[in-house]
């Protein structure tokens, strides 16, 4: 069986994040999502929220897992079982930091492989940053993120 984990923050889960798990999810028996709880940053949404809205916007896709991790990713797949990292592309620039981070995941585990899958191109603008930065602005995020995804996002901001 081959296990496959597409790491992120998902703050929050795009469109374009949508479509790779869509993808990966017919690469891979089994996907799993891993939101990754990042000490550095304060995040939109609260790594809880994150998990369920993935969860909640991937419930047809039944080889998806969703959870939230924290740590090496390594360790995370050793617990998952993973093999195999699924990282989506949108641009050149993605590839340098991406192509580091899968020789560094190589180097503390070389069982540890990294498959690049390029962005649909109709999705190749979108980050959750823009997303963020388009509503706390005002902006229109609708077809920029799952329909369910948009008041969430929309209330936080507001919040703040």
């Amino acid at each position: 069986m081959k296990v496959g984990i597409y790491p992120g923050s998902f703050d929050p889960i795009t469109n374009g994040h949508l479509d790779i798990i869509k993808r990966g999810a017919k690469v891979f028996d089994e996907l799993i999502v891993g939101v990754l709880v990042n000490v550095d940053k304060k995040g939109l949404l609260e790594i809880e929220e994150r998990v369920e809205l993935i969860k909640k916007v991937t419930k047809d896709i039944p080889n998806v897992r969703v959870q939230s991790f924290t740590g090496l990713l390594v360790d995370c797949m050793k617990e998952t079982k993973a093999s195999v990292i699924l990282k989506g592309l949108r641009a050149v620039s993605d590839f340098e930091y991406e192509f580091q981070m899968a020789l560094m995941n190589n180097k503390l585990d070389p069982e540890v492989e990294t498959v690049f899958m390029m962005t649909s191109a109709e999705y190749s603008y979108l980050s959750s940053s823009a997303v963020k930065q388009v509503a706390k602005f005002g902006g229109c995020i609708e077809g920029l993120v799952p329909d369910e995804v948009i008041p969430i996002v929309i209330n936080k901001i507001k919040a703040k």
